[in-house]
């Protein structure tokens, strides 16, 4: 297959920042999204409907007019989030979900929740307004190995919220294991999976063999291989429970290779074309509508797109980095690597 015509897909995971960097990335995701999922992780973080939506609006006075996107605003839950809160969120259009960050888990987590069962009337407020849950599922207890956080939090975390909620809408984010596959495989339809490019393409052996990279570090980190083909067998497999959610999280180039080693691959540059590569190499390549657009739609209860992408199988290579500043870059997951797929840059 040399070209391939998709209804116009969203992104159901998206990191965009703010300032210079909003405006770097922000019309990567354009050309391709038709709407995206935008986490609150901010500092401050995006707590309330009125932050939201002041948010919304720098990221529309960022994006180009050419395209027609709409980016829809999440909240960040805190130790500190109401009822009220939530009230106010379900009667907004703007607000499309609460995302729950376990304190610590990832970047701009610090003011996330420390203790689940503290904000168990929120999860009820939730379910009631039929607001989804978002979630990061990794615990952060300092004697858990990294490799196993994800499923302990699937075991001592989330099933409890589940059982206690049955009906509240939950999507495990970025999932990386082939006990989340599980998980979710197995849970009722209100529970659903976003997959990433990066854990669709690669396992640890990126980050660790041959010297540390960087810019293939992200949480939840990269796992073995086994749990790589999980989530690409997940991934094609038609189920609607798993959908696109690319996490895209840019950092500047020089906070990745230092002692920080900031969490997040960027990948928003060429979103849809990492998927394609990856559904390719599984001889899927039919079932990547489905995936990339139409269950993240059907999931958030919203129409499903009526515009259309169209990719070709052409060889490009990939910048080594996209100007920030002046004096700051970005570099994109696959900086300098030949991609085989491409997006034409028209929307139809």
């Amino acid at each position: 297959m040399q070209q391939i015509t998709l209804t116009q897909p969203d992104d159901w995971h998206l990191h965009v920042r703010t300032g210079d960097m909003l405006k770097t990335v922000i019309n990567h995701t354009v050309r391709q999204f038709a709407r995206a999922i935008i986490m609150p992780n901010l500092q401050p973080p995006v707590t309330n409907v009125a932050q939201a939506l002041i948010y919304q609006q720098e990221i529309l006075h960022a994006a180009s007019s050419q395209y027609n996107f709409n980016p829809l605003m999440v909240l960040y839950l805190t130790n500190s989030t109401t009822v009220e809160d939530v009230r106010l969120a379900a009667d907004s259009s703007a607000i499309h979900a609460f995302k729950l960050y376990p304190a610590g888990a990832t970047t701009n987590s610090a003011q996330g929740i420390t203790d689940l069962k503290a904000v168990f009337p929120i999860f009820a407020a939730m379910e009631e307004h039929n607001v989804p849950l978002l979630v990061h599922g990794e615990v952060t207890d300092a004697d858990i190995d990294i490799f196993d956080r994800e499923r302990v939090f699937i075991e001592q975390k989330l099933s409890v919220i589940h059982l206690h909620f049955p009906t509240l809408r939950i999507v495990l984010e970025h999932v990386t294991t082939r006990e989340a596959v599980q998980f979710v495989q197995q849970a009722p339809d209100n529970i659903a999976a976003t997959i990433t490019p990066q854990h669709l393409l690669y396992n640890r052996n990126a980050i660790l063999v041959g010297g540390i990279k960087p810019h293939y570090y992200c949480l939840p980190i990269l796992k073995r291989e086994t749990h790589r083909e999980a989530l690409v067998k997940a991934a094609t497999s038609g189920n609607p429970k798993f959908f696109l959610g690319t996490d895209s999280a840019p950092h500047l180039s020089h906070l990745k290779e230092n002692s920080c080693g900031c969490a997040g691959c960027y990948s928003a540059y060429a979103a849809i074309e990492l998927y394609a590569e990856a559904f390719d190499a599984a001889s899927a390549l039919d079932k990547l509508e489905g995936f990339a657009s139409f269950y993240g739609a059907d999931f958030y209860q919203l129409p499903r797109n009526t515009q259309h992408i169209t990719l070709e199988k052409t060889d490009w290579q990939v910048p080594d980095n996209y100007p920030v500043s002046d004096k700051t870059r970005l570099t994109p997951l696959k900086a300098g690597e030949t991609l085989h797929w491409k997006l034409k840059e028209s929307v139809a």
